[in-house]
């Protein structure tokens, strides 16, 4: 078996050591449920990565976001650059689901707008799925969404060496099968092209081509090549070509397939009509007929994935093929499951599944998807359970329900390695709770320290910020509502010391690093609810565990249940770092760390706003025919941008119409 190799300019420190070796252990003996309860700051992905690296075993990292998804991806891949490291994340810019909203009668077609580099590494990952056992996927919660079935996308794969005798016009047809694309006048990924004896082929998967050169019927020559030189970069002898997506339909089941689609189709239509549902039975008939015309004849369409069921044999209700099927197929039990901050990715995965079959009852009930479609669906929870062989939760808050089920298999890791304690904490009356704040953010920007304040609603935060700037602070306000690239600037920002603090609300949590940071002030701390919970201001108040003289001030004019229980936390943890410091002689010292550049500058942030403002004004001025084909390539990459914006939005009127602008372009 291929051998993890960790490389790494650091050694775990002591606590780190411990944590590892006992979880090692712990895996080793079988326990299935264990739990990494590490504070911010001390270094949980290196301790999990030690503990891939000993036990080498195949591992899938979920996260909650795709964002943190990403930064999960770059460190792993830094540890293990000789290892498969994969990402595994939702591929859309853009994105709308199939729906139907009664009130208005409005019918919405499935849009989307897939990212290319995205759905490269999608494919990468399952090929090494495939082909490796040193694999490390690092995903998001759409690892539990159906990707079809493994052994179909396995069996359609091609290989082929030098010497093998295969018909060249064969193997275009089978590229084909596989959904490649001929395209002689463009090489995009997932495309081939035909010059003479010579297949030029760019797999979906990777970023480079291959070159196939045949000799009559037999294959001469097989090249990698560097597809932005031209460069050969490898000769391979032989080669393995994977499917340029996951749902393919196996022309050996198709038969089958639309035979029982066909049963279905008509059991639905006479349980339509007799509900009176005449209009829904039509529409029903000429959608699953015209689906039907289209898989036969191309093997592929636009919503294939509600027909899976048939395809893959599974049978009314079970459970979909996922990416969690190509681990159990290809290592059965022998792989690891890390769960990141465990507290927030376990409710998400639990609530997937209520949300898909609300609206995929409706398509069904007003005639527009077969009952089949429910099986397209995300895994529920109890499915999810029974798919892993286990899992390890790593946060620093970790749910009750999470300790339950790993039966005290509880491994704590309390040390920082810069030997920072946890936070002193304050509780400060609620009636002076601004002008006390004014004046220890004063105090941290006299020192060129951050601040960090936190409250209840977005209204609360921007009317602080603005008084708190006419007091003579640099402040901005930070929410859900500011756009993700800006925020990112103003934390940038803010650690420059452009800002003296900010203000906001749960944003201000898991994900933040900010060495900077000395204070952090909670105000109505004594409000019991989601964002004062036990949970939410541990978290919190972890933001303030970077900086050597990190403080929190707790504004309350009572102790409530989650207060006492995570100050008592506190306490504990940081009784037990300061003790540990003085018996291993550690002196505590502030994180360093650099900055990094601007993802986008002011300027163009501010040309994106006006555009943004401008373009739904612009859209019915464009005129396709007048414009020649460099400015409408240049405009349909615009409007793209444009269209994602506005999705992200949710604005999705803006983002129809230049939707529809743009199909006028292309075509």
């Amino acid at each position: 078996m291929s051998r993890f190799k960790l490389q790494s300019n650091y050694k775990p420190i002591p606590d780190q050591e411990q944590a590892i070796e006992k979880l090692v252990q712990k895996i080793k003996s079988g326990e299935k449920h264990l739990v990494l309860h590490g504070v911010t700051g001390s270094g949980k992905t290196f301790t999990v990565a030690n503990v891939i690296n000993r036990l080498n075993m195949p591992a899938l990292i979920i996260s909650h976001n795709k964002t943190l998804a990403a930064q999960l991806y770059q460190e792993y891949r830094d540890f293990f650059p000789e290892n498969a490291v994969s990402y595994f994340v939702s591929y859309y810019d853009y994105y709308q689901p199939e729906a139907y909203i009664p009130s208005t009668d409005t019918y919405i077609e499935k849009d989307a707008d897939i990212n290319e580099f995205i759905d490269k590494l999608r494919l990468e990952t399952t090929a090494n799925l495939i082909t490796r056992k040193d694999v490390l996927v690092v995903a998001s919660v759409s690892c539990i969404y159906n990707i079809g079935s493994p052994r179909d996308y396995q069996k359609f794969t091609i290989g082929f060496a030098v010497g093998n005798n295969f018909n060249r016009e064969e193997f275009i047809d089978r590229l084909v099968d596989l959904q490649y694309t001929r395209g002689d006048f463009g090489f995009l990924r997932g495309t081939f092209r035909v010059t003479g004896d010579t297949i030029s082929i760019f797999p979906s998967y990777m970023d480079d081509g291959v070159i196939i050169e045949f000799d009559e019927e037999v294959i001469k020559k097989l090249e990698i090549i560097d597809l932005h030189t031209g460069k050969v970069v490898q000769n391979p002898k032989s080669f393995m070509l994977f499917p340029a997506k996951h749902f393919i339909a196996d022309k050996e089941k198709e038969k089958q397939a639309s035979e029982n689609i066909k049963k279905d189709l008509h059991k639905q239509i006479d349980k339509l009509n007799s509900e009176g549902k005449k209009l829904e039975a039509y529409r029903l008939k000429q959608k699953v007929e015209y689906d039907l015309e289209m898989i036969s004849e191309v093997g592929y369409i636009k919503g294939i994935e509600n027909y899976s069921r048939y395809f893959d044999g599974r049978i009314i209700g079970e459970a979909p093929n996922t990416l969690l099927t190509y681990f159990q197929q290809r290592f059965g039990d022998n792989w690891l499951v890390i769960i990141d901050e465990s507290h927030i990715t376990f409710p998400q995965i639990r609530g997937m599944h209520a949300g898909d079959l609300s609206r995929k009852k409706t398509l069904i009930e007003y005639g527009f998807r077969l009952p089949s479609a429910l099986d397209n669906r995300p895994l529920r929870f109890d499915e999810f359970l029974r798919k892993i062989p286990g899992f390890l939760a790593a946060s620093a808050t970790p749910s009750d329900w999470e300790k339950s089920l790993s039966q005290g298999n509880i491994v704590e890791q309390l040390l920082r390695p810069t030997g920072i304690p946890d936070p002193e904490v304050e509780i400060r009356p609620i009636a002076t709770q601004v002008a006390d704040c004014i004046k220890e953010v004063k105090k941290r920007a006299e020192k060129s320290e951050r601040s960090l304040i936190t409250t209840l609603t977005k209204r609360t935060a921007e009317d602080l910020a603005e008084y708190l700037s006419a007091q003579g602070l640099k402040v901005h306000y930070l929410h859900s509502d500011v756009k993700t690239l800006e925020r990112t600037d103003i934390l940038d920002d803010l650690r420059r010391g452009n800002y003296d603090a900010l203000v906001g609300i749960n944003l201000l949590r898991e994900g933040l690093d900010l060495p900077e940071v000395s204070l952090v002030s909670i105000l109505d701390a004594d409000k019991e609810g989601f964002l004062r919970s036990e949970t939410s201001l541990i978290q919190t108040m972890g933001r303030a565990a970077r900086h050597v003289d990190g403080r929190v001030i707790l504004y309350a004019d009572k102790i409530t249940g989650s207060m006492e229980r995570a100050l008592g936390e506190v306490k504990r943890r940081r009784k037990y770092q300061i003790a540990k410091n003085k018996e291993l002689g550690i002196t505590p010292s502030t994180i360093k760390k650099a900055i990094r550049e601007k993802l986008v500058s002011k300027e163009e942030m501010e040309k994106a706003s006006r555009d943004k403002r401008e373009i739904k004004y612009i859209l019915p001025e464009i005129e396709a025919e007048a414009l020649t084909p460099m400015d409408k390539k240049k405009l349909i990459k615009m409007l793209k941008t444009e269209m994602r914006i506005a999705a992200n939005d949710l604005n999705f009127e803006l983002a129809i119409e230049i939707r529809d602008k743009l199909r006028e372009l292309e075509n």
